[in-house]
């Protein structure tokens, strides 16, 4: 996604810069080396990890530093199920590297392309009211700071910090290292089946505080929910994954090739929407598989869209998406991508969407060719209206006026940035949008 002296862009093609440099650090000493040399030149710095956030938290005008090549297994303390990564490691290549240990990471979101300090500086999160999110996963983690030393924070160092630095936004540091409290290896039963949206937001409470994972989509002008209920077991427990043409119809033939076609079709021809969702619901998320719990939280999302969440209390949930039906059906809208629902455990992470308070999120999708303006803004009204708080790394249009209201840790965090990056070596125009100058 980056090349020297070229144009970065994100994933969903929603935020690019031209950087003044491009870097590729191997090593965290190259890392350090980097910060020195952008202060030395008065030039801001940022890193990127995959690019997969949809606002301009990872935009960088001066020294962009791709950690691609940042990766790897670092440390593990076999007897706490503790490891250390390199920052800039995919969490699709994690499991590799945790197999050889027996262990896992004890829950994930639907995306797994996303670097480990990207997943952690946004907020990155699945499903499951007793989880919490990546960030919370965090026991440690080591960046470099505005000065080019090295902080180290866990549990014996700076340990004050550690709420703070395990979802900093990119405002604190370079984050080079990251420990993880990681679990058992274990496996999922999944079952994915559409039903009618009315009984299951009857019984939502009920199934999300029963449930390991649960999360349910919904398709605009349709009255049919399709849910994904994850149910934890032992490692060995038998397993009956998907077969691999199975997989592949689903992944490459229905959840690539024909939506693909279904969303060109809908931007071209609106009035084709509600059909295509109909038939979307016949066609898609009905199944039942045992499998590695890596390859059944995460998904292949292959169609290019644009995202915006939020996070409410968990009893806001179902008026805050009773009022989003409503107004999808008032403004006489063709949404064809659905809207997506899940829960987390409350958490201490200072800047968390989940800071304080168990959480459900309510997502909205539209695909990248089409102007999300509209959408997105009446709907954040409503999100706002239930005590929202929208996702770091997914657009949303709120400043550090409004922002400071809704985190009760917001000045804290803003403190510990002008202590660490007091020249502000880490900004860019989001972070000064989000927590000022």
């Amino acid at each position: 996604m980056t090349r020297p002296g070229g144009t970065w862009q994100n994933w969903g093609r929603s935020a690019s810069v031209r950087p003044r440099r491009v870097e590729f650090p191997r090593t965290v000493e190259a890392v350090q080396r980097s910060v020195v040399s952008a202060a030395a030149a008065n030039l801001q710095v940022k890193a990127v990890g995959a690019g997969h956030s949809f606002t301009g938290i990872a935009v960088a005008p001066g020294v962009l530093l791709d950690l691609s090549d940042l990766t790897g297994l670092v440390d593990v303390d076999r007897e706490r199920s503790r490891v250390t990564i390199l920052a800039g490691t995919r969490l699709h290549r994690v499991p590799t590297l945790l197999a050889p240990y027996g262990l896992a990471m004890e829950n994930l979101g639907d995306i797994d392309r996303q670097s480990i300090s990207g997943a952690i500086s946004t907020g990155t999160h699945g499903t499951g009211a007793r989880f919490g999110g990546i960030a919370a996963q965090v026991t440690g983690a080591v960046l470099v700071t505005a000065a080019g030393e090295l902080l180290t924070v866990n549990e014996t160092e700076n340990a004050e910090l550690l709420p703070a630095v395990a979802l900093g936004l990119g405002a604190l540091g370079i984050l080079v290292h990251v420990t993880l409290q990681c679990v058992p290896a274990f496996v999922l039963h999944a079952v994915e089946h559409p039903e009618p949206l009315s009984d299951v937001l009857a019984a939502l409470d009920r199934r999300v505080a029963e449930s390991d994972h649960f999360e349910f989509y919904w398709f605009p002008h349709t009255d049919r929910a399709m849910t994904k209920n994850n149910t934890r077991l032992p490692e060995s427990a038998p397993r009956h994954p998907l077969s691999p043409v199975g997989k592949w119809f689903d992944d490459r033939v229905v959840g690539s090739m024909l939506h693909q076609t279904a969303c060109s079709v809908a931007r071209a021809v609106p009035v084709t929407v509600p059909s295509i969702n109909r038939l979307s619901v016949k066609v898609w998320g009905d199944r039942e598989f045992t499998d590695a719990s890596t390859h059944v939280f995460a998904t292949s999302r292959s169609v290019r869209f644009r995202e915006m969440e939020y996070a409410l209390p968990t009893e806001n949930v179902r008026p805050a998406f009773d009022a989003l039906r409503a107004l999808v059906d008032d403004r006489g809208w063709r949404i064809s991508f659905p809207v997506e629902v899940r829960f987390a455990a409350a958490d201490d992470r200072w800047m968390s969407t989940a800071h304080g308070r168990a959480s459900g999120y309510i997502a909205v999708h539209r695909y990248w060719r089409e102007d999300p303006t509209e959408y997105f803004e009446a709907v954040e009204q409503i999100m706002l209206s239930y005590g929202g708080r929208p996702h770091w790394g997914k657009m949303h249009t709120l400043d550090a006026g409004i922002l400071r209201e809704r985190y009760p840790r917001f000045d804290d965090f803003v403190a510990l940035r002008d202590r660490l990056d007091p020249d502000r070596m880490f900004q860019n125009t989001y972070l000064e949008r989000v927590l000022g100058e």
